[in-house]
């Protein structure tokens, strides 16, 4: 591997597949994806952090692909959207969306999908989002409401529309 003073070799998880890779210091999560592992479902949208289409998970927790340097990646496990179905079994959010038709054009489903999984975690770890109310004890999961599901999903955006079909997916997977 080659290394000089603009690159570092980092070990990653992509989909529970190691890999060790050199990775140039501007190089970001979302490039290292689709072009170096050919990981093409998270989406490069706005490429300023404002869309969501490149929503992933690290080590459980939302991200912008498009914003995270690839190198701070170094032991981290990354989960991408080719990542959540169990081989050929969907996930459960898979599923509900393709059952609510929650999904027009596709471009934003895979950062939808794995923002919804980042945020029914969050949720059931207790994390509150604007909208959560003061009678929820804090450190306790927070019930997932279509108000907190459409907070929490705030940050991915749908140029289709298919946001009530969204909401009703993630509803469909809480119940």
């Amino acid at each position: 591997m080659d290394v000089d003073a603009y690159s570092s070799v980092i070990t990653v998880e992509v989909n529970g597949t190691a890999h060790t890779l050199t990775v140039d210091h501007r190089r970001v999560l979302l490039d290292l994806l689709r072009e170096d592992l050919g990981l093409t479902g998270s989406k490069k949208g706005c490429d300023q952090g404002q869309c969501g289409a490149c929503t992933v998970l690290v080590d459980g927790r939302r991200v912008n692909g498009c914003l995270l340097p690839a190198v701070a990646l170094d032991g981290s496990s990354v989960t991408t959207v080719e990542g959540l179905a169990d081989g050929d079994a969907l996930h459960p959010l898979q599923r509900a969306f393709l059952d609510r038709d929650a999904f027009q054009c596709g471009y934003c489903t895979p950062g939808q999908l794995c923002s919804a999984v980042g945020a029914i975690a969050e949720a059931e770890a207790g994390h509150p989002s604007h909208v959560t109310g003061a009678e929820v004890p804090s450190g306790r999961p927070v019930p997932l409401t279509r108000d907190e599901i459409r907070e929490r999903l705030s940050g991915n955006l749908c140029r289709c529309g298919a946001y009530p079909h969204i909401v009703d997916a993630v509803e469909d997977v809480l119940t």
